[in-house]
């Protein structure tokens, strides 16, 4: 399997273009939900600060994507070096160009790998943060048992996972039969189910079958209504336009046109230009010590 963090829609038609949108969606989850990540990265800088037997002299960011949480984390720790790890070398490229500009460069390196292929030789680790990325790994209490391996004794990890897709729209749009995001969510579910076996699990107990002691889960909503935000269109219609290469053959013939209507950034149902959404969801922070 290849995979890196591709956030919660994904399955792109065009491999260039599937990754500059992935990595477009993940820069705007980490401007948009700011406010989520600041609670998660607190969470867990808070649990290596109460860890005395840990200093965090190496970090490794699983999935890193285009590196809101390398950066959060370098900024969070800074006595830590952060290994910004993912297998798309130009989502990678975006977090080099952030640490430039953020002056941390020279604390947050990037590594392209595929976790799949076994983990990259960063041993030994003391912190590992990983968002919504270890759900398409092939065999996670594996993986997760190889990572508390190289990691120190008394070394962290937090893993970060959406107990429920987003959710952007009101109920009517509009435009054809109201309920149109919960019947793609519907299909989504079922598309996941699929490929995605992982997705969903309980990381606490996948955690623990590992090995691991989990020592926290801290479940974080989103709440926020697209006025709050001026990229909330933007990004709601980024997620949609993921959506829509990856279940235009699942889709029935009128949700594909409610779908066709919301990306019509001319027409008057446009995601970029509504007022009504509100994003919501969960995502829950599992930490573990070894």
């Amino acid at each position: 399997m290849t995979h890196g963090h591709h956030g919660d829609a994904h399955h792109a038609h065009d491999d260039a273009d599937s990754e500059a949108g992935g990595a477009d969606l993940l820069d705007l989850d980490g401007e948009v939900l700011r406010d989520y990540w600041d609670t998660a990265l607190d969470r867990v800088a808070a649990a290596v600060a109460s860890a005395p037997s840990v200093a965090p002299v190496r970090v490794v960011d699983l999935g890193a994507g285009t590196g809101t949480g390398s950066l959060g984390l370098a900024r969070r720790l800074p006595e830590a070096e952060v290994y910004a790890v993912d297998i798309s070398a130009p989502s990678l490229a975006r977090v080099d160009a952030k640490a430039r500009v953020a002056g941390v460069d020279d604390r947050v390196r990037t590594v392209e790998h595929d976790l799949d292929a076994g983990w990259p030789d960063l041993a030994p680790v003391d912190l590992t943060w990983a968002s919504m990325a270890l759900h398409h790994l092939d065999d996670p209490v594996r993986s997760l048992g190889d990572l508390r391996r190289m990691t120190r004794e008394g070394g962290l990890v937090a893993v970060a996972e959406f107990d429920e897709p987003m959710r952007f729209l009101p109920d009517d749009l509009g435009t054809g039969t109201p309920g149109f995001e919960s019947r793609a969510l519907a299909v989504l579910s079922a598309a996941h189910g699929e490929e995605l076996p992982h997705l969903g699990a309980s990381w606490a107990q996948l955690l623990g079958e590992a090995g691991w002691t989990v020592v926290a889960e801290h479940e974080i909503d989103i709440d926020l209504p697209s006025p709050d935000h001026p990229l909330a269109g933007r990004y709601a219609r980024t997620w949609f336009d993921r959506l829509a290469h990856g279940l235009t053959d699942r889709l029935e013939a009128e949700d594909l046109r409610i779908l066709e209507d919301l990306l019509d950034d001319d027409g008057p149902h446009a995601l970029l230009h509504r007022t009504d959404l509100h994003l919501h969801g969960v995502r829950t922070v599992t930490i573990a010590r070894r």
